[in-house]
């Protein structure tokens, strides 16, 4: 299958039309996309990626109405959250209508679904019939993509066309959230702070533990994990943990540290939107270089720094989380 990258949101629809797979840009980051409705087309991701039938996907609309069409119902909690943050990186786990395939949802009876916020995405939902399932465009496990060019290079020829929207603007996938009557449950840290879902909802609780048995996507203990040793903590005491050999460090703000092979700084300005925004393509950047291991440290647990130290937490091979 020849693989090509471009701006056609017509081509990308035909090829989606006839049941194909194909990469779209969100702003979160990029995912694998086909007919949401279509066993057949979902089970093309789930083979693409080699991603485990138990861990469900999420499905993308393009107009706030169209949840309706999916969902058993909408509480009022949810609304409001929709009505603040969609078009946006957040997700919503909510009771199914049976249009939805099982296999989509791995059996469960709730669905995920978000409407994201890409012009090119956006353009294209509105154009087909049908929603879009869209899990990170990805083989499993491994970091995400946050470009059309880290899609090329992790899928090869096993998808016809990638939609190619630029760099994601935030970098770390979607808030995901559940509810328990009017309490929101938040089951990956994500897009949007938790700080800002506070404002808007009564009660709010986070269930991100690691969990081999997901009732969301991104729950897994081993996730977002390059394939090089990373290891996240006190920085003085990695570098003298792995002094003979070759490092690559991870840093964050203005310290500047010696002995090492490799640096990169997720945001010298200490910000944490930036940091979120360069996450994974650090991250991809460490992974391909030279170095023997990588190591980092967690930055300020507040906002997006929460979504940023729950990636690095689950990709950290010192707690034994890997592939």
């Amino acid at each position: 299958m020849a693989l090509i990258t471009g701006k056609d949101i017509i081509k990308a629809a035909k090829f989606l039309t006839q049941n194909e797979i194909v990469a779209i840009p969100t702003e979160t980051v990029y995912g694998l996309a086909a007919n949401a409705l279509d066993a057949g087309a979902v089970l093309k991701i789930f083979e693409a990626k080699n991603r485990p039938h138990f861990d469900p996907l999420i499905v993308h609309i393009g107009n706030k109405a169209d949840i309706d069409r999916y969902v058993l119902n909408v509480p009022a909690t949810a609304q409001k959250l929709i009505n603040a943050f969609w078009p946006g990186p957040l997700t919503l786990v909510l009771p199914k209508k049976d249009i939805i395939p099982d296999l989509l949802t791995s059996g469960l009876s709730e669905v995920a679904i978000r409407m994201p916020n890409h012009p090119l995405t956006l353009e294209l939902l509105r154009l087909l019939s049908f929603p879009l399932a869209a899990p990170s465009a990805n083989p499993f496990g491994y970091i995400s993509p946050t470009t059309a060019q880290h899609v090329e290079e992790q899928l090869g020829d096993k998808i016809p066309y990638i939609l190619d929207g630029g760099p994601a603007n935030i970098g770390v996938e979607s808030t995901i959230v559940r509810f328990e009557d009017e309490k929101v449950i938040v089951l990956r840290l994500g897009g949007i702070p938790v700080e800002e879902i506070a404002k808007i909802a009564s009660e709010v609780e986070i269930q991100v533990n690691p969990n081999d048995n997901p009732v969301a996507p991104g729950q897994l203990s081993s996730h977002y994990a390059p394939r090089k040793p990373l290891y996240v903590g006190n920085i003085a005491e990695l570098l003298d943990e792995f002094k003979d050999k070759r490092i690559g460090l991870i840093s964050f703000g203005k310290a500047i540290y010696s002995n090492t092979s490799r640096q990169w700084n997720l945001s010298p300005d200490s910000d944490l939107h930036e940091a979120a925004k360069n996450l994974f393509r650090t991250l991809r950047e460490a992974d391909a270089s030279d170095v023997d291991v990588i190591i980092a440290r967690y930055v300020p647990d507040e906002g997006l720094g929460k979504a940023i130290n729950d990636r690095l937490r689950r990709g950290n091979y010192k707690l034994g989380i890997r592939n």
